[in-house]
């Protein structure tokens, strides 16, 4: 422990407040505290059995400093605060910050429609509906809405100044099309009426109205009408059974487990809104494993309840915090009103809770089994893969290349890179073959590592020289190890291509035929299990490598023949193919475009757009003319 350190502990006051643990002047940890002297003191006594993520945290402490506060709660008010706005690493955290998505409907707007909102604005005056805590759940209500209202779905800002033509949401019935003003506001505020009403749960005006539509139908003889009246009656009451009541009808509950594995620990929490299980969710906590469960649920509890909207009549927690009279008390705070929280015993409510759990329990037996299955397919292979090939060093950053052409023909090489075991795709490099003439991969393969080390290297040297991160370059980050798409010849050509631009990166290649691995001077390939994780993941880099490489050859391959057809109308030169190609989107759109659209492309005239229709036109009939001779 350093004298500052030391000093400033011996200055601590016997007052409640925050402490904030920092290292290197970042933030590290947020803690609340009674008494700030006692609990400060306990991190650096060296009798204290700390948990190792603790121990740890105290190693990097090099400074701490506080705030006072005049009461626990507000100490409480103020950890939540500044958790929120530093996000502390060895704070338990909430990985998803994702906010639950609500229905929004602004009865303000003409002809009011149904949007997606993540957060409520209390200033605006819509009507928000949620929240909703599955995406799924979201998607269903809006096709619910949308099949029994004919509510409007587009953003144009209504009322037009001149009437459209409707589009095809119309002509399926399915909007009443307000833009070509074929509905009066009090009519579509009447549909919205039911709108609102569905939404609350209150089906009874929908059911007249079908019911008063399909008698309307049969008496006019239109049977097939009222038959799809009927099926929309008949989902109707489908809908309402599937929304089978487990409690009594206004419950609002939340259940909430922790569970923890040594590792890591997780958080499940259950909804229940009006009864009826609305939805579930889990939160992983990463190296959270060895935490106190009442700690985990503490924190749990005033990170996810931050957003007040989310607060029902009632948490139900498996584990009640040590300090659950504070905690409560923020809750109600929060709420504006009362809130219970408390931790079932007995009863229907234990049964619930011991459902939470058990799913809290499954779903951390699966992401640790997750866990394990990356790890070995990643780290797991990558060591594997560097006994196997005798590297000095475990192979975090792996370079693959593939060559690809047709022919000879716009020739392409591509340069893929896994990092930790795993595709790094924003890595990923494209080189087009220019020295060499044909097919001949080997000498391909030779220009590309050439290029790619000399460029790499020198780059290197130039940002190492400028004081600039030597990882943030483009080429600058060399490899561990670099596979080849081929057999011992392949590799000699790239090997002495690397040597010779001043590289010395281990180099191996993967030949297709039976999976054997080469490594330069050894006349024996390596033959790895077909089990092997190590060989998975080179056969992905390999697979990768030829996937990106054909993919932009094959883009190239059509660009040059889109090209190819305009160059040969005269007057159709390249910049006016790139102008023709952006503004029409592809060969066969500009062909179908008449002489008007193509004149007034950027840079087009009469004559050449007269040229392209007639070209067209002879293409058509079997027999392109010759646009020179037409003039």
């Amino acid at each position: 422990m350093n004298d500052t350190l030391n000093h400033k502990i011996k200055m601590l006051p016997d007052s409640p407040g925050c402490y904030l643990m920092k290292n290197q002047g970042k933030i590290i940890y947020v803690g609340k505290a009674v008494n700030l002297k006692n609990r400060v003191r306990q991190y650096f006594h060296e009798s204290a059995q700390h948990s190792p993520k603790v121990r740890l945290m105290v190693q990097e402490i090099d400074d701490f400093d506080i705030i006072l506060c005049s009461t626990n709660f507000e100490a409480l008010t103020l950890e939540c605060n500044l958790i929120k706005k530093h996000r502390p690493y060895y704070n338990i955290l909430l990985r998803d910050d994702k906010h639950y998505p609500y229905l929004r409907l602004d009865p303000g707007e003409s002809f009011p429609r149904l949007t997606v909102a993540r957060q409520i604005n209390p200033h605006d005056g819509a009507k928000y509906f949620g929240p909703y805590y599955a995406a799924s759940g979201i998607r269903k209500v809006l096709e619910e809405v949308r099949r029994f209202f004919p509510l409007r779905t587009c953003s144009l800002s209504l009322p037009l100044k001149q009437p459209r033509r409707p589009c095809v949401h119309h002509q399926i019935g399915q909007c009443l099309a307000p833009c070509a003003n074929l509905i009066t506001p009090e009519e579509y505020n009447r549909i919205l009426e039911n709108v609102l009403a569905f939404l609350g749960g209150d089906t009874r005006q929908l059911r007249e109205d079908l019911r008063n539509q399909m008698m309307e139908h049969s008496r006019r003889m239109e049977f097939e009408q009222a038959a799809l009246v009927r099926d929309k009656l008949a989902e109707i009451d489908r809908m309402m059974e599937k929304q089978h009541a487990i409690q009594t009808k206004d419950a609002q509950q939340d259940l909430i487990a922790a569970v923890a594995d040594g590792t890591d620990a997780l958080v499940q929490i259950t909804h229940i809104r009006g009864g009826k299980m609305e939805g579930s969710r889990s939160f992983l906590m990463e190296n959270s494993g060895q935490e106190d469960l009442s700690e985990l649920t503490a924190a749990f509890l005033t990170q996810y309840y931050d957003d007040e909207h989310l607060l029902p009549h009632e948490v139900l927690v498996e584990h009640l915090p040590k300090d659950a009279e504070l905690i409560h008390q923020w809750l109600r705070e929060k709420k504006k009103g009362s809130v219970i929280l408390a931790s079932p015993r007995r009863g229907s409510k234990r049964q619930l809770m011991d459902l939470c759990l058990k799913n809290a329990q499954d779903a951390l037996l699966k992401h640790s089994t997750e866990k394990r299955v990356r790890f070995r397919r990643t780290t797991g292979a990558m060591q594997e893969l560097q006994q196997a090939l005798s590297l000095p060093t475990l192979p975090m950053r792996i370079e693959g290349y593939d060559i690809s052409n047709t022919q000879g023909a716009q020739s392409v090489a591509a340069m893929v890179v896994f990092e930790n075991g795993e595709p790094a795709k924003k890595e990923y490099r494209h080189f087009r073959i220019k020295t060499v003439e044909g097919a001949n991969d080997f000498a391909s393969m030779a220009e590309v590592i050439k290029r790619r080390f000399a460029h790499g290297l020198q780059e290197k040297q130039e940002r190492e020289a400028a004081g600039l991160p030597v990882g943030e370059g483009r080429f600058s980050k060399l490899p561990d190890v670099v596979l080849i798409d081929g057999g011992p010849e392949q590799l000699l050509f790239a090997q002495r291509a690397m040597l010779e631009s001043g590289g010395n990166v281990p180099m191996f290649g993967l030949a297709k035929r039976f999976e054997e691995i080469y490594l330069p001077g050894r006349e024996e390939p390596i033959r790895l299990s077909k089990h092997s994780d190590a060989l998975h993941l080179v056969q992905q880099v390999r697979d990768e490598a030829h996937r990106f490489g054909i993919t932009h050859h094959r883009a190239l391959r059509t660009q040059h023949a889109l090209t190819s057809e305009l160059s040969s109308i005269p007057g159709v030169g390249p910049k006016r193919q790139v102008e023709l190609l952006r503004h029409f989107g592809g060969i066969r759109a500009i062909l179908a475009a008449s002489e008007d659209e193509l004149a007034g492309v950027r840079g087009m005239n009469a004559r050449v757009a007269r040229a392209i229709v007639e070209y067209a036109a002879g293409k058509e009939k079997g027999s392109a003319p010759n646009p020179a001779e037409t003039r």
